[in-house]
């Protein structure tokens, strides 16, 4: 059996089983959906978003990159977010990283010629990097740099998020969502909270909004 044909195997494995614990399972499921959560992680094939949260589908509306970015010319995670936000209502956005992170260990090497495409989008990550080089090359080991560059991205991306009108506005206008900052661990499992922005959290003055527009 090929590797593809075993997916195809537990699909139909999967929804079966399904539908024998809840024979409406995928009826209620087809309606439409209402995600409490937003999940921005990373595309690390070891951190399965709703896997380790063990989310049912339905609970969580999610988008994936390298390294977990919320850059703020990325018109598809803007997008996402907007939808998100706007149309799904999530009361939370959680963005997560995970320890031992390829692209910032990547980010905290010299380009590679190879992979030039790559390098532009660990670009944003070596801007982290610069922003905090001084605690992060005071660190002793390259496994502690790079995991508290990790943490530290993540941190930088909670705020990146609040920076945006949308966010600023959905704090404004409905006192929601919340913004959470996660780290996962791959040795062990767990989930390590770094930061909290909820409605109302003060952000530096530069990047405040006066709502007399709607421009991301």
């Amino acid at each position: 059996m090929k590797s593809f044909e075993k997916l195809l195997m537990e699909n139909k494995k999967w929804a079966s089983d399904k539908q024998k614990i809840d024979p409406n399972f995928f009826k209620h499921l087809a309606k439409e959906q209402k995600p409490e959560f937003l999940w921005i992680g990373c595309s690390d094939s070891r951190v399965p978003a709703e896997l380790i949260v063990n989310a049912e589908p339905g609970e969580m509306f999610i988008h994936r990159n390298i390294a977990n970015q919320m850059v703020a010319t990325d018109f598809n995670c803007l997008s996402v977010l907007q939808y998100a936000v706007a149309v799904l209502k999530v009361k939370h956005i959680i963005v997560c990283g995970h320890y031992n992170c390829g692209g910032v260990k990547a980010a905290l090497n010299n380009q590679s010629t190879d992979l030039v495409l790559t390098n532009k989008w660990l670009m944003h990550i070596k801007n982290v990097y610069r922003l905090h080089q001084k605690e992060v090359n005071a660190l002793a080991t390259e496994q502690e740099r790079i995991d508290r560059l990790v943490e530290l991205n993540v941190i930088e991306q909670v705020k990146t998020l609040a920076y945006t009108s949308i966010i600023q506005q959905a704090w404004h206008e409905e006192s929601r969502p919340i913004i959470h900052g996660w780290v996962y661990g791959l040795s062990d499992g767990l989930l390590k909270t770094l930061i909290s922005m909820e409605p109302g959290h003060e952000i530096e003055p530069i990047f405040k909004y006066d709502y007399t527009e709607a421009v991301a």
